[in-house]
Order: structure tokens, then sequence, then C-alpha cells
């Protein structure tokens, strides 16, 4: 089912006890994982990720449930789980007073539409927002934070955010502390990453995917963005790349929790995997050490940086 259907039935009140969340958002996964797992006296067993292991999943479901309460597992995993152990855990929470929660993270998302009826799964797949639900709950949570922000500055703040829902309630968090009396579309300027930040990381996304960024890199330095953190932005995300290229090397797959220590969204994911497995290793070694060297000139001499900085980057790109 998709998060209408869903919505209704948490409204009836869920009584079923055994959940897939999967598809393209990973925060509505998190979002929907944590309403389910909100229950009163809880037994509650969390494994994400690497934590995953079947047989403490499984002892968890089979032990007598503490204090009378629900025996309840959450698993957030972008790796799927097998098949058969799946089973076994859905079965297990059948029995007695217990709930199983599946959070996948991953891209297969055709194994689990519909997928193990016969044991009373319910499978939800979630979309990314769309830009009226990233409003209302924008707004919802603002009144929840007690701040004065009307639906304009609240669009604009979405937008300064490229339409990332999750990155605009972090920033509603940060400006809650503030306890300003009204908030404004000067107020977001002034606070919170304005469109600088975003252009320069438009513009290092598209210098690394091999695309036209000298219309980017003039309006960057137009407005006085300096050279020298041009240049460490471009090796901080080449950083990245590279820790998900030997990541996939070596597992096989791209885990974001264990390569940058939180999930970002799916597609962000999915497109820095497939960008950095188009480098070798020498690429990657080769790249850095322009980049360290070209940073080490700018700083440790009187020269003209943004000479070096185009050809720094000349360097670069014809190696690509």
């Amino acid at each position: 089912m998709y998060k209408a259907e869903f919505d209704k039935l948490l409204q009836k009140g869920c009584s079923e006890h055994n959940f897939i969340l999967f598809g393209e958002s990973p925060f509505f996964i998190d979002r929907y994982a944590e309403i389910l797992t909100n229950l009163e006296d809880a037994n509650l067993l969390r494994l994400y990720h690497d934590e995953y292991d079947f047989t403490q999943a499984k002892s968890h479901l089979s032990q007598a449930s503490l204090f009378g309460g629900t025996n309840l597992l959450l698993i957030k995993s972008e790796k799927k789980i097998p098949k058969k152990e799946l089973e076994t855990l859905f079965t297990l929470s059948n029995k007695g007073d217990n709930r199983f929660i599946y959070a996948y993270y991953g891209s297969d998302h055709k194994s689990y539409n519909n997928a193990f009826k016969k044991l009373e799964v319910v499978s939800v797949r979630f979309f990314h927002p769309k830009p009226n639900e990233s409003m209302a709950i924008l707004t919802q949570e603002a009144k929840r934070q007690g701040l004065q922000i009307d639906s304009y500055t609240l669009n604009h703040l979405l937008s300064l955010h490229n339409g990332h829902l999750e990155l605009a309630l972090n920033e509603l968090e940060k400006l809650a502390i503030l306890s300003l009396k009204r908030i404004t579309n000067k107020d977001i300027d002034a606070l919170v990453y304005g469109m600088g930040e975003v252009d320069l990381q438009t513009f290092v996304k598209q210098f690394w995917q091999k695309d036209d960024y000298k219309e980017q890199l003039e309006t960057l330095l137009e407005s006085g963005e300096d050279e020298i953190r041009i240049l460490t932005s471009l090796t901080a995300f080449l950083h990245e790349l590279y820790l998900f290229n030997s990541y996939i090397r070596i597992h096989g797959i791209a885990d974001a929790k264990a390569i940058l220590g939180y999930v970002p969204p799916r597609f962000v994911v999915e497109e820095k995997a497939r960008l950095a497995m188009k480098f070798s290793q020498e690429n990657f070694y080769k790249f850095t050490n322009i980049l360290l060297h070209a940073e080490l000139t700018m700083k440790s001499s009187h020269c003209d940086k943004r000479a070096i900085l185009y050809a720094t980057l000349l360097d670069i790109y014809k190696f690509l």
C-alpha cells in the first residue's frame, strides 16, 4: 500500500504485528518507524544497519515479554535481510503480543511490494514528499516549536535546501533556539545556509560529473566566493567519493550509514555511488595531490589565487 492508505489504517487504530517500510523517502520511513514504535511499556530492541543479527532478533521476539508489555523489534537497514530470516521473524511476531518493523532503505523496491501477505505483513512504499506535503509538515512542525513564521517564509526556507524536507526541518530546530518574535525571509537569509552555499555545492557536483561548470564558477567568484574554499569543497566531495568507492569495492553495496555516519536521501546516495565508481584508485590519488598542492600554494605565497584555481581545474578536468 501507499502512504495515504496507511494513514487511514493508522487513524482507525493499527493492531497489525508486522510491517515493512520501504521506498524512495528515508524521511517518511524514519517518521513512520517512530510512530509504530511509540507503544507504552514496550520492550524495544533497535538494530541499525550493520548491527542486525538474526539470532539476537529471533531471541528478542521469542522471549517472555517484560512486565507484560509488547516485545517490539525495529530493524533499519539498507541491506536486504534474507527472505527465510524475515519469514521466521514475522512468524514469531505473530505469536503473542509482539510487533516487528522492518525499515528497508535499499533500492530493491520490487521485493517488498505486497510481500509476505500470508504472514499478514503490512508493506508500505513511501515516495519523496510532494511540495504541498513538505509545506504541511513544515507548518505543523513550526507550530509545535512555537515559531512565528508564515507559509511564504517556510517556502523560502524549503527552496534554499532544494526541497529537501529533512534539512529544512533541521533548520527549524535551530531557529527555535533563537527565540525570535517573528521569522522573516531576511532572518532566513542571514541565519540559514544561503544560496551561495547551495551554488557552491551545485558547482562541485557539476565539476566532478564533468558537466559544464564554467557559468556556475563565474557566478561564485563574482559573488565573492573564496578560491581556497572552492578548492577545499572540491577536495571534501572527492574524499566522500573515495569512501564510497572503497566501501563498494569491499562490501559490494553503498551503505551510507557506514560511510557517512548518517543516511541522506536515497537519490543522493545512488548519485554519489554511481559517480564514485567512475574513478580509479589512481585517479583519486592523482586528483587529491593536485588539489592539496594547489591549496598549499595558495596559502603559502602571495599569488594569483584565481589563476591557480583555473589551472588546477583544467589540470583535473582533462583526466575526468
